[in-house]
């Protein structure tokens, strides 16, 4: 839009001080899009009527006074402000995402862009700036991301769907749960989930990586131990048990305890007690025990390695967490979701992938699932220095032509495959519903609006 009105604003000192001549004011303040200059000092000098309705300021208010003190964002009065760079070294910043604030103190998401303001010999002395109230959207993506989400986990696979109903009947009983899935899955963030769902909520929630502590100290880890137990042992110490003591533990990788071990944790299951190392006198224990493995538990019960009376009292309650490969509709949700968090924690405004880069994701097989993919994302955010993450910013190895690929549904036009999916799943619901609008958005947990704008995007209506 800058560069639209970039004579409106080159070499015209009067835009800045005074009305724009016609057409350049009726021009401005008729767009959608709202508009403000500043001077070198940052004095505001002219405020379309799209800046006044989106930030319910008036140009009396504004006009004269610092842009600092009117729009008070996080990035006012330090060197990263758009304007100071901008007039600093002369360059445009395009579509750049922050929060400013309304006359009622309201914050709005805006995306804004600047631009130099020079004088007739080239000497830089202001700036101009659009905003676009980004409001609607952000409400829009956080209504499709609500769908598609559950206590932080994000899916909108079949499979994780079903797991998502069942969580919370799961999380009401205090039943032992046995979570299958490979590593990098999720298995954790399930385990959590069904602790902040429970009863147990208010209490401790501990967790333990059996594959992480050695056979040696894994007892008193597990257990604590008493003063004397052992030569260093020179006070009591609480074990992981009783830190959890009234709320719940987490056994992550519990296919890796040994069977003595076993013996111990078995013990607690039955009988509700335990002893520290050191101790003749057991504890009682009151915790809600979820455990969760990337090996097949029952052959190793057929092995010899599990024992098969643990294996049952512990499996009361089974959960599978499929791989990233068997949920390939869910890496544009998972994507969308690591930008975010990464637009935070590294300060860019990286906005999406390529296409090119996307289709690569969706034919890769994914062994580190979910963990790799956000692996995936951090490197690409790494090395890239614009707004989209491209086939260049990608780890080497999933360039790799040599590397097999899984066949997946999805192999060519990502994106397209997609609408695809999302407009059989609208229509389904429409016919389910003899065509009534308003009771198919209620089916897909859509507002009527939300579902008439993908009618619109999907061509399902004119």
């Amino acid at each position: 839009m800058i560069k639209e009105f970039e004579y409106c604003f080159q070499n015209a000192l009067e835009c800045m001080g005074k009305d724009c001549p016609a057409p350049c004011r009726t021009i401005l303040d008729n767009i959608a899009d709202g508009v403000f200059t500043v001077n070198k000092q940052k004095k505001i000098l002219w405020f379309n009527r799209a800046a006044e309705r989106i930030t319910s300021f008036t140009k009396e208010n504004v006009l004269g006074r610092h842009c600092y003190d009117i729009f008070k964002t996080e990035l006012c009065q330090v060197e990263n402000c758009p304007l100071t760079k901008t007039m600093a070294s002369g360059e445009s910043i395009i579509d750049f995402e922050v929060n400013i604030a309304t006359r009622k103190g309201h914050e709005i998401p805006v995306s804004i862009s600047t631009a130099p303001i020079e004088d007739k010999d080239g000497k830089i002395v202001g700036a101009v700036e659009t905003f676009r109230d980004l409001s609607e959207i952000r409400a829009y993506k956080m209504e499709v991301n609500g769908l598609y989400s559950f206590k932080n986990i994000i899916s909108k696979d079949a499979k994780m769907m079903k797991i998502f109903n069942h969580l919370k009947d799961i999380a009401i009983s205090d039943s032992t749960v046995l979570i299958y899935g490979e590593s990098g899955t999720g298995k954790e963030l399930i385990a959590r989930a069904i602790h902040d769902l429970s009863k147990r909520e208010d209490k401790s929630y501990v967790t333990v990586n059996c594959g992480a502590i050695p056979d040696t100290l894994m007892e008193s880890e597990l257990f604590g131990y008493r003063k004397g137990a052992f030569t260093d042992a020179r006070q009591h110490k609480p074990g992981r048990f009783a830190m959890a003591e009234g709320g719940t533990i987490f056994l992550d990788e519990i296919g890796d305890l040994s069977y003595e071990l076993q013996v111990k944790l078995l013990r607690v299951l039955q009988d509700g007690e335990y002893y520290p190392l050191g101790s003749n006198e057991p504890l009682k224990a009151d915790v809600r025990v979820i455990t969760a493995t990337n090996k097949d538990l029952f052959q190793r019960v057929q092995e010899g390695h599990f024992r098969d009376d643990l294996y049952y009292r512990i499996n009361v309650i089974q959960i599978n967490v499929p791989g990233l490969r068997e949920r390939k509709e869910d890496i544009p949700l998972l994507v969308e979701h690591f930008i975010e968090k990464f637009n935070k924690k590294m300060q860019k405004n990286i906005k999406q992938l390529s296409n090119r880069a996307h289709e690569i994701l969706f034919n890769y097989n994914f062994p580190g699932n979910i963990r790799e993919l956000e692996n995936t994302i951090e490197h690409g955010f790494i090395l890239c220095k614009k707004n989209t993450i491209d086939v260049e910013h990608l780890p080497s190895y999933l360039l790799d032509k040599n590397k097999p690929k899984v066949k997946t549904s999805l192999s060519k036009t990502s994106i397209s495959e997609l609408e695809m999916m999302e407009k059989e799943s609208i229509l389904d619901a429409l016919r389910r519903c003899q065509w009534n609008r308003q009771k198919a958005a209620d089916e897909l947990g859509l507002s009527r609006t939300t579902l008439w704008r993908k009618l619109k995007k999907l061509e399902l209506i004119s």
